[in-house]
């Protein structure tokens, strides 16, 4: 299991001193090394949004599988430190490819940071109230009333009004327990709120694993509101000097992502020894099946894993601008490199 101090999204991004990312693996930006039948391969460096889990399958089956080398691509897989640190090393060219989301993306490029999408991979949401079934929370309406565990200034606390509103649900109607990351899952299983705000493919697996009871999702993407979540992300400069080799990964993981989903099992017996902090193979495989299901949006449906849409972006940095997450509501190119893969 991961450690619990997790913190993947974020209010805002603070511009910190390299030294501080010196965690975060370097890139490997033009080294070359060859493959067991002699092909030269370009060393990349690709940095998560934080340890190991279910959702990152895809990247271990398509290096186990020889997809990235097919594609002339020697991967290193690097555990990271939440979105906004994996923002902010690859925005500095500390990894040549960083995996985060879309929120710490747009608020870094919102305060300057070089840095774009290549292409959002989770263009659903996971983003939800997550409690035991027992509570029957259902519903929006069924919040009235219960106590609901947040983080204080995290990218959920900001978008969370605005699912409420949506629904007709008042701030005041919902009781707020600000808690740490560490704790939310913990005060949802000691019983001291009646459930959490997090992500359908990270803590819910884990609290039922672990307390053994069901637990009910209650999905933003279902009741109206969505956006995209975590997809590839590069550095401007590395962009500009290495465009062939981003469209190589973009093409790659888009490529593994689609084998991982033809073989659920075999991508999360991949993972096996990527982490001390590896969460049991039950929530690997329930992080990764519900994974699955935010690939993509209506206007997405049939295409390939990572193709993103122009009105998609516009909806996601529109929700952005309302929650306070950022400022101000640029077009799509300034967040996103749409020609890597002759996207819509």
């Amino acid at each position: 299991m991961r450690p619990p101090f997790k913190t993947r999204t974020l209010a805002a991004v603070a511009l910190v001193p390299l030294l501080a990312l010196s965690a975060v693996a370097c890139g490997d930006s033009g080294k070359k090394t060859k493959s067991a039948s002699g092909k030269e391969l370009d060393k990349v460096t690709l940095t998560l949004n934080w340890y190991p889990y279910g959702e990152h399958a895809p990247f271990y089956y398509g290096k186990q599988k020889g997809i990235y080398e097919k594609h002339g691509i020697a991967l290193d897989i690097k555990a990271g430190q939440g979105s906004q640190k994996t923002v902010q090393a690859t925005a500095a060219g500390q990894t040549d490819f960083g995996w985060a989301d879309t929120s710490a993306l747009a608020t870094g490029v919102g305060q300057g940071l070089p840095i774009k999408s290549i292409g959002v991979f989770l263009q659903t949401t996971p983003a939800s109230v997550q409690a035991f079934s027992s509570k029957s929370i259902k519903a929006p309406a069924d919040l009235k009333g219960k106590k609901i565990a947040l983080t204080a200034g995290d990218a959920l606390s900001k978008t969370f009004p605005v699912f409420l509103k949506k629904n007709g649900v008042a701030d005041g109607d919902v009781k707020i327990q600000n808690t740490d990351p560490a704790g939310k899952m913990a005060v949802v299983l000691s019983g001291q709120v009646d459930g959490l705000v997090g992500f359908a493919n990270d803590q819910g697996p884990t609290m039922q694993n672990k307390s053994g009871k069901p637990i009910s999702y209650l999905r933003y993407s279902a009741f109206g509101l969505n956006y995209y979540s975590n997809g590839l992300v590069v550095g401007d400069k590395k962009l500009k000097s290495s465009q062939d080799l981003a469209k190589r990964m973009f093409a790659a993981t888009s490529e593994a992502w689609a084998a991982a989903e033809q073989d659920q099992a075999g991508a999360v017996a991949s993972m096996a020894g990527a982490s001390q902090q590896l969460p049991p193979a039950p929530v690997l495989t329930d992080q990764f099946k519900t994974t699955l299901t935010l690939l993509h949006t209506d206007a997405t449906k049939g295409k390939a894993p990572g193709i993103n849409t122009a009105a998609d972006w516009t909806q996601t940095v529109g929700v952005f601008a309302q929650s306070g997450l950022i400022t101000k509501a640029e077009s799509p190119d300034k967040y996103w490199a749409n020609d890597l893969a002759n996207q819509g």
